[in-house]
């Protein structure tokens, strides 16, 4: 018969392996990016990936208690080959299906190519335009929702999540239809804020996303949030597979790597005739439809120089 000691020493080091497991969770944690593409396509777009899905869709769209969706089908389950990790424009987005055949595409994109706008409306489009087959009503195309995740500053709103509808312009409160929305989910300005909120579900999934986030903040948003759990329980599984890590690194080098010939391309740009190629190079940024701001900021001229452009 086990005496009480013995039982105190057993549930002290059970307590202790707790504790240790718990701690690794932390320190695993902070070596992987949630929003590195490819881990987020393995955490959140995969089969089995239902319930972490829903509850970040559900909280993008602000639905809590009995106005939840309650259901999701994952559209695509799809097997990357090398050549597509390591593709620097490779759009790795999860695709679903509410249960209101809602279509949803969820983007994450970490670099700023200055072409988001259009790029989530092209995305956008493809999506709602494939849904119709030929023969079928109009009235049978669906809504389709976009949720861009994005670490750079855009778009220029105040807040980090900014959702946009075809409005009429004197009267915003007329919506032309609720097929189209479109939702940005800004990174730089939600760290900007610098406030350890948990009590928006948003926040929560925020949060957790964020790798510079105290690990311990991340894993008490697990702890509130069930979908945020499994979507923990889901990256330190797939993070203990030794070809998913080779993907992500691999992933992460493609991403370095574009940055890298961006920022080269831009200064050999200035380079190339000091004011008069620093003006070609604001002209082409200006005719991309960059904002004013950041055109001043890239290249130093004035907003008085830029506008004449």
């Amino acid at each position: 018969m086990q005496s009480a000691f013995s039982r105190h020493i057993y549930s002290m080091e059970i307590n202790l392996k707790e504790q240790k497991l718990e701690e690794l969770k932390l320190k695993e944690r902070k070596c992987f990016d949630p929003l590195n593409d490819y881990l987020f396509y393995k955490v959140m777009g995969e089969k089995g990936s239902e319930i972490q899905l829903l509850g970040f869709i559900n909280a993008v769209l602000g639905r809590t208690g009995n106005n939840c969706f309650t259901s999701i089908e994952i559209l695509e389950n799809k097997t990357f080959t090398p050549d597509a990790i390591g593709d620097k424009q490779a759009v790795l987005d999860v695709r679903a299906e509410l249960s209101d055949q809602s279509k949803v595409n969820v983007e994450v994109q970490l670099r700023n190519q200055h072409n988001m706008n259009k790029r989530s409306l092209y995305y956008w489009s493809r999506e709602y335009s494939k849904s119709l087959l030929a023969g079928q009503d109009y009235n049978e195309l669906p809504k389709v929702i976009a949720i861009n995740i994005v670490n750079f500053n855009y778009p220029p709103t105040s807040s980090f999540h900014s959702c946009f509808r075809l409005k009429e312009d004197k009267e915003p409160e007329i919506i032309l239809t609720d097929s189209l929305e479109i939702h940005f989910l800004n990174m730089v300005k939600y760290r900007r804020q610098g406030k350890d909120v948990l009590n928006d579900p948003l926040e929560r999934w925020l949060a957790w996303f964020n790798q510079i986030s105290r690990p311990e903040l991340a894993e008490e948003a697990a702890k509130m949030d069930a979908a945020i759990e499994a979507a923990n329980e889901r990256m330190v599984y797939v993070t203990g597979d030794a070809d998913a890590i080779w993907a992500y690194e691999r992933r992460q080098m493609a991403l370095s790597d574009h940055t890298s010939q961006m920022n080269y391309a831009r200064d050999e740009g200035f380079k190339q005739g000091h004011e008069e190629g620093i003006e070609q190079v604001a002209r082409k940024l200006k005719a991309r439809g960059r904002p004013l701001e950041e055109i001043v900021s890239d290249t130093g001229l004035s907003f008085e120089v830029i506008e004449k452009l």
